[in-house]
């Protein structure tokens, strides 16, 4: 279990600063930052980590807590932080093979099913969030046609992508645009998760897919 404290770091990135390590790491994450009141913190968590109740394990730490279980807030005295930290880590049940990431999908769909009127229809299921995830579709062995790095930051690949019946999709990915071809590499098939979306430019209407995770092959 990952506990930091970053004493000079706003208590509102508390959240955002948890979330992005937990991603990184698969870890349970917990971060704290110095307030008038001790230390305060933030903790995103994996499946295999309920955090609530290991806040409730260590209650007596805490000056209060409270969350679910895979995001927490709490507040506790600053001196008592390295011992929260042991506590935590001796009560963890966790193994190896929880902190190896899994992505649920909703199901396995073939490009020829996306049009517009399908999207219509799953956007009549936002607002996403928290108990209302946006779906997850996936595809494997697609053909990189071609791939660019796009935008200002480069942190936007653009890709086309051919599946095993000759069908051709365009596609982006939201990411940092040098690692992605680095880690591409020579693939040229990868697998992909994705969401469909309409993309609109100078007045034309095109369907792409929305590219969340991936792997090469």
């Amino acid at each position: 279990v990952l506990v930091v404290f970053l004493p000079d770091c706003h208590e509102s990135l508390a959240g955002i600063v948890a979330g992005r390590i937990r991603e990184r790491y698969n870890k349970p994450t917990l971060i704290l930052t110095r307030s008038e009141d001790g230390a305060k913190g933030s903790g995103r968590s994996i499946e295999a980590y309920h955090m609530f109740n290991a806040l409730v394990e260590v209650k007596d730490l805490l000056s209060k807590f409270g969350g679910h279980p895979m995001a927490a807030g709490f507040s506790l005295p600053e001196e008592k932080v390295d011992e929260f930290r042991r506590r935590l880590n001796e009560n963890a049940k966790l193994t190896e093979e929880d902190f190896i990431p899994k992505i649920w999908i909703d199901v396995a769909m073939p490009f020829e099913y996306i049009n517009e009127a399908l999207i219509e229809e799953l956007e009549l299921l936002e607002p996403f969030g928290q108990g209302n995830e946006k779906p997850q579709f996936a595809q494997k062995g697609m053909v990189i046609r071609s791939s660019r790095v796009m935008g200002k930051n480069r942190n936007v690949v653009k890709l086309n992508l051919v599946n095993e019946r000759g069908l051709a999709m365009d596609a982006v990915v939201f990411t940092d645009g040098d690692e992605f071809v680095a880690e591409m590499g020579r693939s040229r098939m990868m697998d992909v998760i994705y969401y469909p979306s309409v993309n609109e430019y100078n007045g034309n209407r095109t369907l792409q897919l929305v590219v969340r995770n991936w792997k090469f092959r």
